[in-house]
């Protein structure tokens, strides 16, 4: 297995031609696609293997008038069949990476509590747990 990772940018929609199962929740969109990679403040990175997308991380510049530059990984997904071979933590290494390349000063990611995979990679990582964290969801 040869992987290889891309950062996506504005022309790069016809990348997610192909995509394996379970990299997205749900299937991507064109138009939402097109949005999100024209939008200066939000990063895609991909793994694939040949022209096949195995893995991505999504990520958002969050940018504050009082702070300095976070970067909030919103998504990590691999293919089940890729899982358990690294990709995922490249794929958090380099969006950190790109982070750094881009003036953040720290980053957050969130996962349930019972995710054991994804606590286990961001903690081997060096992600610091916070405990005393609660997420409220509005429908807008």
């Amino acid at each position: 297995m040869s992987i290889r990772y891309r950062l996506l940018g504005p022309g790069d929609a016809r990348v997610l031609d192909r995509v394996a199962e379970e990299v997205f929740d749900e299937p991507v969109r064109p138009d939402r696609l097109h949005a999100y990679l024209a939008d200066p403040a939000t990063l895609m990175l991909v793994a694939l293997d040949g022209d096949l997308v195995v893995g991505q991380c999504a990520a958002v510049l969050h940018r504050h008038p009082d702070k300095p530059t976070e970067l909030y990984v919103d998504e990590l997904g691999v293919s089940p069949a890729w899982q358990r071979s690294g990709i995922g933590a490249e794929l958090m290494r380099r969006m950190l990476d790109e982070g750094r390349a881009r003036g953040c000063a720290e980053s957050w990611v969130g996962t349930e509590p019972d995710n054991a995979a994804a606590n286990a990679l961001y903690a081997g990582l060096g992600g610091d747990p916070v405990e005393s964290f609660h997420l409220y969801h509005y429908d807008l």
